[in-house]
């Protein structure tokens, strides 16, 4: 059986942390900002680590 390929689109987008976690930049960033209160604005803000089944998906696609 082949080794499987890292998903170059998803790489571009998830990243491992040390500890083997996978982290990602948080949604609602793409423009409107003027719509948004500040609150939101900040929550939205940095980035978020992915848990349960969204980072078994990344796991099979980025590689372990």
């Amino acid at each position: 059986m082949p080794k499987m390929k890292t998903h170059k689109g998803a790489a571009k987008r998830f990243k491992r942390t040390g500890g083997g976690k996978i982290k990602h930049r948080k949604a609602w960033h793409g423009h409107n900002r003027y719509k948004k209160s500040n609150s939101r604005w900040r929550r939205a803000k940095g980035t978020g680590i992915l848990s349960g089944g969204d980072e078994k998906r990344m796991d099979r696609l980025i590689g372990k």
